[in-house]
């Protein structure tokens, strides 16, 4: 049996290093830190779509494939998957870069919606694209 190569979908949007206070004791990154490098990225992308400030309305399908270790460098991947009237809807992979092994894998996916806001905290409509 042949291994096939899977590679990330979307646009690297964040890259970090899994640094021992992020870690349980057994040396595994907590999967909350994981989710936030992820919201985090999320926020980025939408941001720079709807060209305002973006809160996170919901993450949905989300589960966690292989474990991240101290001294991985975690990459985050984002593919907007849909833009509504407020909300951007975006398909996020959470990659570790296996120093040790010089190995990429993918350790979880999500969805994440983020809605775009107004100076009052208001949602508020996203530009057409460019």
């Amino acid at each position: 049996m042949t291994e096939q190569t899977i590679k990330p979908t979307g646009e690297l949007t964040l890259r970090t290093l899994a640094m021992p206070a992020d870690a349980n004791p057994a040396g595994d990154i907590f999967g909350g830190w994981v989710m936030s490098q992820m919201d985090l990225a999320s926020g980025i992308r939408a941001a720079e779509r709807s060209r305002c400030r973006v809160v996170t309305a919901a993450v949905k399908e989300m589960a966690f494939e292989l474990p991240v270790k101290i001294g991985d460098t975690l990459s985050i991947y984002t593919d907007i998957a849909r833009v509504g009237r407020t909300s951007i809807t975006l398909t996020v992979e959470a990659w570790a870069q296996r120093s040790r092994f010089d190995k990429l894998e993918k350790v979880t996916a999500g969805t994440f919606i983020m809605v775009a806001m107004d100076e009052n905290g208001q949602p508020t409509p996203i530009p057409a694209a460019e």
